[in-house]
């Protein structure tokens, strides 16, 4: 159970979804790989949830692992569509009740479809964020998939260096 006055609308989501997860709390990270650390767990299994634009009052969710980047040709691609954007900052947090930085789909202000990069599937558990900053839950990817009803899709590459 969730202390209520540390509690988000992420990991309340969580909970009613009847998500197994542990709930890790680091201080602020200056990097994907500081973050990492904290929380002991790889690079790739900490994952960033970037918010895509397909059109007017469409949007979803791709999780990404950290060190890989989303490949616009295989998203439109899987998506079937020939045009996609990234909304700025505020557009974001209109459109998920989530500052940047903290955005997840779960308890995000609608359920916008997710695309979960497959790479994930090869990690025992991944991290993502809890609504806040230094706010993560730790949850196996098959958990993660089922409880967002999310596609497990090749939808990235590394990052180049």
């Amino acid at each position: 159970m969730i202390d209520p006055v540390e509690s988000t609308p992420a990991l309340e989501a969580a909970a009613a979804l009847g998500i197994e997860h542990r709930v890790v709390r680091t201080g602020p990270a200056d990097s994907a790989e500081e973050a990492a650390a904290l929380q002991g767990i790889p690079l790739g299994a900490l994952l960033r949830t970037i918010v895509v634009r397909r059109g007017d009052d469409d949007y979803l969710f791709v999780l990404v692992p950290a060190g890989r980047r989303f490949d616009w040709p295989k998203l439109r691609g899987h998506l079937g569509v020939s045009r996609l954007s990234l909304p700025d900052a505020d557009e974001a947090q209109r459109v998920t009740g989530y500052v940047r930085y903290t955005i997840t789909p779960f308890g995000s202000t609608r359920a916008w479809p997710v695309i979960a990069d497959a790479s994930i599937m090869a990690e025992p558990v991944v991290s993502i964020g809890g609504g806040v900053r230094g706010t993560n839950l730790h949850v196996t990817p098959a958990d993660l998939v089922a409880g967002l009803g999310a596609a497990v899709v090749d939808v990235t590459e590394p990052e180049a260096g």
